[in-house]
C-alpha cells in the first residue's frame, strides 16, 4: 500500500506513516466495493476486475492507485446509442466518393446504412 509506493521506508508502521502523512497534507481514501475499473485509450482497453483502488490527494491533486489484474484488448468501435447518430469518418466518405461518384449525402448515407463499413457502401451504391 502505501509503504510500497516510498523506497527506503521498510518497516515503518503503516499507522505512523499514515499520521506523517497526513501533517504534510497528504491524504488517502480507500474505494470499498470497487468491480471493475476500465481504461480506455485512442487503440486499447484496459479491463481490472475486483480492483483495489486507493484515492491519494496531495495539494488538491488527486492520484488514483489501481491494482488488480489487469486484461487488455484491443478497443473497437462504441456502438451507436438511439440518442446519438454515429459518426462517419471524412476519409471513408471521400473513397466511398472517389469510388462510387456518389453525392456526399449519398455517401455518407450508404456508410451509416452498412454500419461504417466503406467496401459494403460502395458495393451498396454500385449495385443501386
Amino acid at each position: 500500500m502505501v509503504v510500497a509506493m516510498m523506497p527506503g521506508m521498510r518497516g515503518v508502521n503503516p499507522r505512523q506513516m499514515k499520521q506523517a502523512m497526513k501533517r504534510m497534507g497528504i491524504t488517502t481514501e480507500d474505494i470499498n466495493g470497487v468491480e471493475e475499473v476500465v481504461i480506455r485509450t485512442k487503440d486499447k482497453e484496459y479491463v481490472i476486475k475486483n480492483a483495489a483502488v486507493t484515492i491519494m490527494e496531495v495539494q488538491g491533486q488527486k492520484t488514483f492507485q489501481v491494482v488488480g489484474e489487469a486484461s487488455v484488448s484491443p478497443r473497437t468501435a462504441a456502438p451507436a446509442t438511439k440518442s446519438a447518430e454515429p459518426q462517419v469518418p471524412e476519409e471513408d466518405i471521400e473513397l466511398v466518393m472517389s469510388q462510387t461518384g456518389a453525392e456526399r449525402e449519398q455517401a455518407i448515407k450508404a456508410l451509416k446504412e452498412s454500419g461504417g463499413q466503406p467496401a459494403e457502401a460502395i458495393l451498396k451504391i454500385m449495385s443501386a
